[in-house]
């Protein structure tokens, strides 16, 4: 069910009479609006969620993670080979460094 259709159902009228409406009072079309209207609802929204996420809500702390840093629940495995590949880089690096030391050069 479109967002349209689930306010003419509330109201219990047709989608015309909504959209003849918004056309009458706004000079613009229901989704037109509704981009406008509801872009103060979604910014309410996130400053709950970061409130929620500052006093410890777990499931809002993943939520947001997966949506603005990109953690997922499970990782493509060439997620993990990326990983390896440079731990193993990293871990070479520093045996190197350690054996150079080690030698005294």
């Amino acid at each position: 069910m479109n967002t349209l259709e689930e306010i003419a159902d509330f109201f219990d009228c047709s989608e015309d009479t909504i959209e003849n409406w918004c056309k009458r009072t706004y000079h613009a079309n229901f989704s037109e609006m509704f981009k406008k209207f509801s872009a103060g609802g979604k910014r309410s929204l996130r400053r709950w969620q970061m409130q929620a996420a500052e006093k410890g809500n777990t499931a809002i702390l993943i939520f947001l993670g997966k949506q603005y840093l990109g953690q997922k629940d499970n990782p493509d495995e060439s997620d993990n080979a990326e990983v390896l590949e440079r731990l193993t880089e990293l871990l070479t690096a520093q045996a190197e460094a350690a054996k150079r030391d080690t030698n005294g050069g």
